[in-house]
């Protein structure tokens, strides 16, 4: 792996990590701090999941694009801003980043560092709550890179996971690699292994159908794809070239 794919892999592996430990550590704080509200809970949530989320983005978009999702990325594979390769390298830094934030947070409030977690959920509605949710998300994400204003993209993303606790049945999980690591903790956040399977069935239908959509609604996305989710250089450094 070349310095500049490696660089890029690393962020997507902190971005990531980062943002777990943000969804299960506020999903904890919240549970602590409002015990008998549980919409209270959801609101403290999703709150901080946003903020959150906007600020990684930030920080690490310009370095990898801060896709800090497989969806994503896969979808930019598909619109060719990758190669199989980078792709794969992207989403296993993804999955483990996942783990690693989630194994965080349960020590960050002295729970063990692994909890399976016990919370059932399954059902027809909230996995077309998750086919809802991938979809609306890479609808989102690319429709503000083609529409050439990157500046809004950490905003606009952190505003549609924020209202997406709330419209979608499932709470809007929409990342693969944060369904699998939501299963290592046993707080509001949870996600027992079982119900796993259902949940990145729907993740992936709903990218599917994003995919279709964006190609419908951009015929040009191809260009703007190597922006996503900010831009950033996708390509090994080259030297400066110094102007007398």
């Amino acid at each position: 792996m070349n310095t500049a794919l490696a660089r890029r892999v690393f962020a997507e592996f902190l971005g990531t990590a980062l943002l777990l430990a943000a969804v299960i550590g506020s999903g904890i704080a919240a549970q602590r701090l409002s015990p008998d509200d549980v919409g209270l809970q959801l609101l403290e949530n999703s709150t901080a999941t946003a903020a959150a989320l906007v600020a990684i983005i930030l920080a690490l978009g310009p370095v990898s694009g801060a896709h800090l999702n497989p969806v994503v990325t896969l979808a930019d594979r598909v619109f060719g801003a990758l190669t199989t390769g980078q792709a794969a390298a992207y989403i296993t830094a993804q999955l483990l980043g996942g783990a690693a934030g989630s194994v965080i947070a349960n020590l960050m409030f002295s729970l063990p560092a692994v909890q399976i977690s016990t919370t059932h959920r399954s059902s027809p509605g909230l996995w077309l709550g998750e086919v809802v949710a991938t979809f609306g998300l890479l609808l989102v994400i690319f429709g503000v890179v083609r529409s050439r204003r990157p500046s809004a993209a950490p905003f606009a993303v952190g505003a549609y996971i924020g209202a997406a606790y709330w419209w979608t049945s499932s709470t809007s999980f929409a990342n693969p690699a944060a369904t699998l690591a939501r299963t290592l903790t046993d707080s509001f956040a949870g996600i027992a292994p079982a119900s796993t399977g259902a949940f990145l069935i729907a993740e992936l239908i709903g990218a599917a159908l994003a995919v279709l959509a964006i190609a419908i609604l951009y015929p040009n996305i191809k260009d703007s794809a190597p922006d996503v989710v900010l831009p950033h250089n996708s390509q090994e450094a080259q030297p400066l070239e110094v102007t007398p």
